[in-house]
């Protein structure tokens, strides 16, 4: 066990830029190269992204016919039984499609779209290991849909492949990319910015090796390390922090939040970049035309393909430590939150509850929070 890690970690510094190029071109649409550590090399697309033009690319680049990988969520939201035995251990489900237009493609992993029109349920294939989860964590990671066509390429073919400009990722690479990504952080930004509660601020930008999303954390007035830290943790919410939508109370608890550890003097809100539980925006919009048409916000999201909750708390932790923080007294109404955080590291001496008066318009929505997700009101 403690080789795999120490092989992991060995290779968490090539992977952060190997990985991120790769993103990029997958979010372009271009296919790229995945190799398995038994030598199995696939060419791999995005499954948002696809058109028939890139079908025909695709399939001519491979000389086969790809595979459409998805999570087991999205096969049991198909009503595909083969959901039900992967989800035990998030392995993905792949299928064999028989209209094998891009216009199908879309139809079996957006669920947002327009109603599918009545056709052949697909045929389940065997999903190549390793080469199947890492072709799925790449489109989270790209904040895509979680889906990915997948076509199988011999060993000549792939150096063919390679020698045409596409790039080539290792299956390891994903995983230590996830792992230095979220634990190395470095600040790249301070300032003083006096908010509406609490004057005496300061922002903090932490920049994530990968070059990514920025993570803030807002200190308030001077707190001190040797004390417990009064805390919040808060996903960044651009329709209801900025917006002021009334479909969530996000709004209400960043604005609450600041006021709270401003009327006590000090204390820290984390602003993490993880927006609609770390599914991105883009997929959070899709998951509210979901909720549209009837379905929860938990429901919503594994209708996407997405587990419940998708965000890591390894940022939050790591952001605390350089802060100089250890010990938090932390403002939520959600139990899994607290417990994730200390698992990272950081002990929470208490919960302090931070809740708000719905409206008629997220009613539904914090009821949901909890009958789902046992959050404290």
């Amino acid at each position: 066990m403690h080789e795999k890690l120490a092989s992991v970690e060995m290779k968490a510094e090539p992977a952060l830029r190997h990985v991120d190029r790769v993103l990029g071109e997958l979010r372009r649409g271009t296919p790229v190269l995945l190799r398995a550590p038994d030598g199995r090399v696939a060419l791999v697309l995005s499954a948002e992204t696809v058109d028939d033009p890139c079908l025909a690319i695709l399939r001519k680049k491979a000389k086969a016919e790809p595979l459409l990988i998805i999570t087991a969520r999205r096969a049991m939201a198909l009503g595909l039984e083969e959901g039900k035995s992967a989800r035990k251990g998030a392995d993905p489900v792949a299928l064999r499609l028989l209209d094998r237009s891009a216009t199908r493609v879309l139809e079996l992993t957006d669920p947002s779209l327009p109603r599918a029109r009545s056709v052949e349920r697909p045929l389940v294939a065997d999903a190549p290991a390793d080469l199947a989860p890492a072709s799925v964590d790449l489109m989270k990671l790209a904040r895509l849909l979680p889906a990915a066509l997948l076509a199988m390429v011999d060993g000549e073919s792939a150096k063919l492949l390679e020698n045409d400009d596409l790039l080539l990722l290792e299956t390891e690479e994903v995983t230590a990319y996830r792992l230095a990504a979220s634990r190395t952080l470095s600040r790249v930004g301070e300032a003083k910015v006096p908010l509406e509660g609490a004057e005496n601020a300061r922002v903090i930008a932490y920049r994530p090796p990968d070059g990514g999303v920025e993570h803030l954390a807002i200190v308030i007035g001077e707190p001190k390390a040797d004390s417990p830290l009064l805390a919040r943790l808060h996903s960044e919410c651009f329709t209801g922090d900025l917006l002021g939508s009334l479909r969530c109370d996000c709004g209400d608890q960043l604005r609450g939040a600041i006021q709270a550890i401003g009327a006590l003097g000090a204390g820290v809100l984390l602003y993490l970049a993880q927006e609609g539980r770390g599914i991105g925006l883009v997929n959070k919009l899709r998951a509210y035309s979901l909720q549209d048409r009837g379905a929860d916000t938990l429901e919503a999201n594994e209708q996407l393909g997405f587990d419940a909750d998708e965000r890591v708390y390894l940022p939050a932790a790591a952001m605390l430590r350089d802060l100089g923080f250890h010990q938090v007294n932390l403002l939520t109404n959600n139990p899994e939150k607290v417990e994730a955080l200390e698992r990272c590291g950081i002990e929470v001496i208490s919960r302090v509850p931070h809740a708000f008066p719905s409206n008629r318009h997220n009613e539904a929505y914090l009821d949901t929070k909890v009958r789902k997700f046992g959050h404290l009101f």
